[in-house]
């Protein structure tokens, strides 16, 4: 071994010393990253701290470290940044709902454009990319229009309603949450008592026991109709026909009260096992002019207003004639498919929920639309036997992206047009570079869009345009 080898060695050693679980370190926070985290350094390895902003100073503890980074936790705010406010919910610093309370919004929406441009760079190997000012919202607070609240029963046996503290699967008690609808907040703690007297067992996970597991409470935004399901592991809740009554009389927005089995021993919210006790079993909700018939577990996305900005900006930027034939590719119950239908010759959807598909029928019918199919089954199976040439393919894929076989499938299809919807900027980036490393597709415009203010999370839309001579 050299003697620059046997240095090298012994620097490395000493700085590896200084990294030990439990150690106290000052960080200078230097960015936010999509976990929601704040991303400082410590000698030349990453610290990542949750409930910190870009441009804090802080003593930090290290709870976990690996070989080239570590996670750390706030323990003293030495130097506060810029961007630092007061949170508006009197549990930010327990509960997990949200990671951004204390960050003002203006520098949300900055650090959510740089997560994107930073996935396109990194991931995708863009040079340059055409990433367009995110999308805000006027109203950061008050927007969402679902939320789903595990339930426990307190050390004292009070039932307790509200979202998992930080990093645990313990509930931080809520009776009001500033990002919900605040149509919603009444219902919270009222249900709550009510629960409670009624004696209805709460769900152990641990062992598995007992009853209700969840609440899940949804409004129309536009509509203002609130639908309010159980999750219970059975259907043995006595009383309930009596107190669904009761809550349709108290609540006059109230149109329909659920209750869903989910008798498995799963992370999964809803069971296959859903029903009406009494009203009706979906809320009525308007998009782009249109009505949709919305049940307790069917995908909407939770920002109605930026749902609709979203589509008006698709609308713009495609400039439809009429004459097109159109593919929405995982198109659910048809919240984007409806819509552009009005607007194309033709256009097919396509979805491997089978309940996604009855329910964009039921809305087809609803709105007189009948240039529109849907079709069921998982889109890398579907997309290649269409057995037509769409000029336009619409993607909107869960987190995890598109299947390889659908990338390949757009290549042989070739249309014009690829609109490509995402909630993960990873994996949009990963399909974007597999979708124009072939040189048949450009990468025209990534439009950001703040769907979750508070939160790390956002959706992007992607335009791709195939060259004239592939």
């Amino acid at each position: 071994m050299t003697s620059s080898e046997l240095n090298s060695k012994i620097q490395h050693s000493k700085s590896d010393a200084l990294w030990q679980q439990g150690q106290l370190v000052e960080v200078e926070i230097a960015d936010l990253s999509d976990s929601g985290d704040g991303v400082g350094r410590f000698g030349d390895r990453v610290v990542f701290v949750p409930d910190t902003v870009t441009g804090d100073r802080a003593l930090v503890r290290l709870v976990r470290v690996r070989p080239q980074y570590a996670h750390g936790k706030l323990q003293e705010l030495l130097k506060p940044s810029p961007h630092r406010i007061r949170p508006r919910c009197i549990v930010a610093d327990k509960c997990g709902g949200c990671q951004w309370q204390h960050v003002d919004y203006a520098y949300q929406l900055v650090a959510k454009q740089n997560i994107v441009v930073q996935a396109l760079e990194r991931i995708g190997g863009f040079t340059h990319p055409p990433v367009q000012p995110i999308l805000g919202v006027g109203k950061p607070l008050g927007y969402r229009n679902k939320a789903t609240y595990p339930l426990r029963r307190s050390p004292t046996g009070q039932v307790q309603a509200g979202y998992y503290q930080k990093g645990s699967h313990q509930i931080v008690n809520l009776n009001q949450c500033p990002i919900q609808d605040s149509r919603l907040n009444p219902l919270l703690a009222e249900v709550k008592q009510d629960i409670q007297e009624r004696g209805w067992g709460i769900y152990d996970e641990k062992n598995h026991r007992s009853k209700l597991r969840h609440l899940s409470l949804r409004i129309g935004r536009r509509t203002g109709e609130i639908l309010l399901t159980l999750v219970s592991k059975d259907g043995n809740l006595a009383g309930l026909e009596d107190q669904a009554q009761t809550w349709l009389h108290r609540y006059p927005e109230l149109v329909g009260v659920l209750l869903n089995i989910n008798p498995d021993r799963t992370n999964a919210i809803f069971g296959a096992d859903t029903r009406c006790i009494a009203g009706q079993p979906y809320l009525t909700e308007e998009l782009a002019g249109l009505k949709f018939q919305i049940r307790p577990d069917t995908f909407f996305q939770v920002n109605t207003e930026q749902a609709e900005a979203l589509l008006k900006l698709i609308l713009e930027r495609l400039q439809l004639q009429g004459d097109e034939v159109l593919v929405d590719a995982y198109c659910g119950i048809g919240t984007l498919t409806l819509p552009l239908a009005k607007r194309v010759k033709r256009a097919i959807g396509l979805e491997v929920q089978a309940e996604a598909i009855e329910q964009a029928w039921q809305n087809a019918t609803l709105n007189q639309i009948e240039n529109v199919d849907f079709q069921t089954g998982a889109v890398e199976a579907t997309l290649p036997h269409l057995n037509l040439q769409p000029h336009i393919v619409l993607l909107d894929p869960p987190r995890r992206g598109c299947d390889p076989a659908v990338i390949t499938a757009l290549q042989t299809l070739r249309p014009d047009h690829i609109v490509y919807v995402s909630c993960n900027p990873a994996t949009l980036a990963r399909d974007l570079k597999l979708l124009t490393q072939s040189r048949r597709y450009a990468l025209q415009q990534v439009q950001p869009a703040d769907f979750f203010p508070q939160t790390a999370h956002m959706e992007c839309v992607a335009f791709l345009q195939r060259f004239s001579n592939q």
